[in-house]
């Protein structure tokens, strides 16, 4: 997979971002990449100044600051030695904020991080960084859960069109979802499973006021989902795949977002690829509510991508 040429890497120190360094170096060596390295500080709060009396609260601030500049060039020489075009930078500030504004300055395809949280059934994986990012990056954002493995068994590729009421800049996104599903797929020799979820428009309505009985339900049915198959059909050769490069799941359900997640947790998904775009266009809703859903209950990897022309709301400073 040769789409990614300038990968920026979100350093935390905190948290094992072992499994995240480990891939961001192998996609720039597959890429020919550069690879940037980026910490950012957190400012100290203002009281904090005040609970300080050993060490003045600007002085800690610069220990911290050279610590993370150490931590990086440390990183940097280590992949250079390893014929990989690599830099590093420390940043002060909100730490989503900070990584868009170097996306903007310095023109990155791709943003990879550690996700901060450990997942499982009572813990979200997704922390604020990652959420803020997956919702106002303009980049593709791909969160890397810890301690996963070196390469991935299953990835999915969600695909998402509304064939009642078709949205293109949303269906635009879904030829990107499947090669960059795809790629990967081959890139880590993985099982490459396809979700497309659909429901029949005014199911409830046919059944209870038009008085539809139950054959004509499965009927309509049964077309609607044959006009889904031959819509992905036409998807699939848009981008060179056929049924056979993949394992389609073709579901009927009327919360996309509740079958994608079980879907996710019965195949055992590694990483899922998924828009992250409100079909709204609404200012202010930056994430759709099947992604928002989706992101708040999964327990893998996840990369996240909007489509081409989508504007952050985040500006560069003067």
């Amino acid at each position: 997979m040769k789409r990614f040429k300038n990968i920026l890497l979100v350093c935390d120190f905190d948290i094992n971002q072992n499994a995240a360094v480990e891939r961001a170096v192998s996609l720039a060596k597959q890429n020919e990449a550069h690879l940037m390295f980026l910490s950012v500080v957190k400012e100290l709060p203002e009281k904090m100044s005040m609970a300080i009396k050993i060490i003045p609260s600007q002085k800690l601030l610069e220990l911290v600051i050279d610590d993370r500049r150490e931590r990086i060039d440390a990183m940097v020489e280590d992949i250079n030695q390893q014929g990989v075009s690599a830099t590093g930078q420390v940043a002060i500030g909100t730490p989503f904020l900070e990584v868009i504004y170097q996306v903007l300055r310095d023109k990155h395809d791709l943003v990879i991080l550690a996700a901060e949280g450990k997942g499982g059934l009572k813990e979200r994986l997704f922390g604020s960084t990652s959420m803020h990012l997956m919702r106002k990056c303009p980049c593709p954002v791909w969160v890397i859960k810890p301690k996963t493995h070196e390469k991935y068994n299953r990835i999915l590729a969600s695909v998402d069109t509304t064939i009642d009421f078709p949205d293109p800049e949303h269906e635009s996104l879904n030829p990107l979802i499947l090669q960059l599903g795809n790629s990967l797929a081959q890139m880590d020799n993985s099982q490459f499973h396809i979700i497309q979820v659909w429901s029949v428009f005014g199911e409830g309505y046919m059944q209870i006021r038009g008085g539809v009985d139950n054959d004509g339900i499965d009927r309509v049915r049964k077309q609607v989902k044959y006009q889904y198959e031959i819509w992905l059909d036409h998807l699939l050769a848009s981008t060179g795949l056929t049924n056979r490069d993949a394992q389609i799941h073709l579901l009927r359900n009327d919360d996309a977002s509740e079958a994608i997640v079980k879907l996710v947790k019965n195949e055992k998904i590694d990483l899922l690829v998924i828009g992250t775009v409100c079909r709204t266009g609404l200012t202010g809703f930056f994430i759709g509510n099947t992604a928002e859903k989706v992101l708040n209950e999964v327990d893998c990897s996840v990369l996240t991508v909007k489509p081409a022309g989508f504007v952050t709301p985040v500006t560069l400073k003067e």
